[in-house]
């Protein structure tokens, strides 16, 4: 039995784009799913290795991108005059902040901006930081490298950047700029010493998820493929139902 088929050009140049944007799509799932999996295994080879001592030596961009995920080691002070407080930061279901505080690296003027941990929010007065201790004198403290402490849905035009201020987002570039402090381009989330007081300093690890981006690659290779056979199975029945 022969089985014709109806050519018909919108129906083809419809079954074309979307077959191109489902191959597409799908490719930049896998080159995500790829980004994601070197990052997984850059913080796996991080935490292998032993504590890199940071210096006070300007690092570049591309410096502090090559070792994020390392454990590093300072020895300075911490600056709490210009501490600030990221909001909206939750810990297993509680709303809190993020305590970032400049850290100066000795005999230097350079500075690192350090997560110290978790405050807990104060339910009743949203603006209230609970007593929590930041080391004075010069001290050795470990962390992870970050690039920059996230970023969280703003509402609104924030509120100029000051000292003990409470921020949804804030980035190191930012706060050199109204402390006229110099930063190295990084931000490390502290680990070490360890203290049972607050701050909280269990970071939870990154989210990577590189397995989701698999998942919707073969979504996106789906949707060309049923483009593709819509395309011609709709083609055979319009050729037979011809008399």
């Amino acid at each position: 039995m022969r089985i014709g088929f109806r050519f018909r050009w919108i129906p083809f140049v419809v079954m074309l784009l979307l077959v191109a944007l489902g191959m597409s799509l799908a490719r930049w799932q896998e080159r995500r799913f790829d980004e994601k999996t070197a990052r997984a295994a850059r913080l796996e080879a991080g935490n292998r290795q032993a504590p890199l001592q940071l210096s006070a030596q300007p690092l570049l961009a591309q410096d502090g991108a090559a070792i994020e995920y390392r454990r590093v080691r300072i020895s300075g002070h911490f600056l709490p005059a210009w501490t600030v407080y990221l909001d909206n930061r939750p810990y297993r279901g509680q709303a809190g902040f993020h305590v970032l505080t400049p850290f100066q690296i000795d005999n230097s003027s350079m500075h690192v901006l350090v997560a110290q941990g978790w405050l807990p929010r104060n339910n009743q007065e949203r603006t209230r930081i609970p007593d929590y201790a930041t080391p004075s004198g010069t001290v050795t403290i470990e962390g992870v490298v970050r690039l920059h402490a996230g970023h969280v849905m703003e509402l609104g035009q924030a509120a100029p950047l000051a000292p003990q201020a409470i921020v949804q987002n804030i980035t190191i570039g930012q706060l050199a700029k109204a402390s006229g402090l110099a930063f190295q381009p990084i931000l490390v989330e502290q680990t070490a010493p360890v203290s049972s007081a607050l701050p909280v300093r269990d970071w939870p690890a990154p989210d990577l998820g590189a397995d989701k981006h698999r998942g919707y690659a073969f979504q996106w290779i789906a949707l060309a493929a049923m483009a593709f056979l819509f395309f011609v199975l709709t083609g055979i029945r319009r050729a037979n139902k011809q008399p």
